[in-house]
């Protein structure tokens, strides 16, 4: 297949969560033999922060703006099987309007921010990547999030077929690495500032490096200000791309995962760095959500901290029960939560869509051998 992407970012991961997810899938795929067409608004900000080229079976298309770039677009469109456009790409709603003269194309939206999206609809605050129709217009809606949020984009979004699409790891990236003296942590953090997971942050992190001043905390991240509750025990590095992060959680004898507010509400919503630090063979102690438990087994592959105590007893654990739990979740994620597994879990969602289209409209043409068709119907000629 020929895979259009309209995403927020690929080129930098400065910032934001997207990238290394798109990366680590977009590998997969085209290793699986389909192409992919990733088109990404430049950004002052991810221009100078810029750690990613193309790499073989994925071409990255870097434009100023629509008008200049929908020639490219259109071409790209007319030979062209699936359409995925993501929430807070800049100029989703035009690309999924061009997308619909192509009726051939199957259309995809990926909501990589659904507690986001479903928390500013439900406020009235607008939702700059969804036009008026909502997700009418898209054949397939994936979320980042699963449980009740997939229900709510049916029924307050118009999402006519919905399933999750979970984060997952690129084990060739993120893999146990020689720890390095400057990232060394008793407790590390990995995460862009965010104002709605502020509090559990400060409770578990924050409150217990002030508890603890003979040790060391280690964060990494961007976009942090200046009022933040820094400690003589904590350092901080600014911006770590991804290719560090496998150093990083390696270099920490224990890593905390802190959810946004909106997801950790929803459910069902593991972050990339879970995926990530586990892949490292790092022990992980993580806030609580309802449905953790479908991707690592609370007490035997992560530990839970609801207050600054619970953060503290972890640190309290010997080494041995620390690398038990680190290897339990090494071994869940190489199974069940690789870049790999995600890939093929899409395809077989993309298949699933594209077929029952085609069974809603027999005037287009039906695929072969198991396969997504190579077109599920005829291409519009302008």
């Amino acid at each position: 297949m020929k895979i259009v992407i309209f995403g927020l970012s690929i080129s930098s991961s400065w910032g934001n969560g997207h990238a290394t997810l798109w990366r680590g899938l977009c590998k997969s795929l085209a290793r699986l033999d389909h192409s992919i067409v990733f088109f990404e608004r430049n950004r002052p900000y991810y221009e100078a922060a810029r750690d990613w080229r193309a790499c073989e079976g994925v071409e990255l298309v870097l434009y100023d703006d629509w008008p200049a770039v929908r020639e490219v677009v259109v071409r790209n469109l007319l030979d062209a099987d699936v359409v995925i456009v993501t929430s807070y790409c800049v100029d989703a709603v035009a690309a999924c309007d061009e997308a619909r003269e192509f009726p051939h194309v199957l259309r995809v939206f990926y909501d990589l921010d659904t507690p986001v999206t479903l928390s500013n609809l439900h406020a009235g605050e607008p939702v700059p990547h969804l036009g008026s129709n909502g997700l009418r217009d898209y054949d397939l809606v994936l979320s980042y999030t699963g449980g009740s949020a997939l229900d709510q984009l049916r029924t307050a979004l118009g999402a006519q077929r919905v399933a999750p699409l979970y984060g997952h790891v690129d084990p060739e990236l993120h893999r146990p690495a020689q720890a390095a003296a400057h990232y060394r942590a008793d407790l590390s953090y990995l995460g862009t500032y965010a104002a709605d997971r502020q509090r559990a942050l400060e409770a578990l992190f924050v409150a217990p490096a002030r508890a603890r001043p003979q040790q060391r905390f280690v964060m990494g991240g961007a976009q942090y200000p200046d009022s933040f509750p820094w400690s003589s025990n904590v350092y901080f590095v600014r911006h770590l791309p991804p290719e560090e992060h496998s150093a990083f959680f390696s270099s920490s004898r224990l890593t905390l995962n802190v959810t946004r507010e909106a997801m950790a509400r929803l459910g069902w919503c593991p972050s990339g760095r879970l995926f990530e630090a586990a892949a490292c063979r790092t022990a992980i102690v993580s806030d609580h959500w309802p449905g953790l438990a479908e991707f690592y087994e609370p007490g035997q592959e992560v530990l839970l901290a609801r207050t600054t105590e619970d953060t503290l007893a972890a640190l309290d654990m010997s080494d041995a029960e620390l690398a038990r739990i680190a290897q339990r979740a090494y071994e869940r994620t190489l199974a069940e939560h690789t870049s790999h597994r995600r890939a093929k879990d899409l395809l077989a969602m993309l298949e699933d869509a594209c077929n029952d289209r085609a069974h809603a409209a027999p005037q287009l043409r039906h695929g072969a051998g198991g396969r997504v068709p190579a077109n599920c119907g005829e291409p519009v000629r302008n």
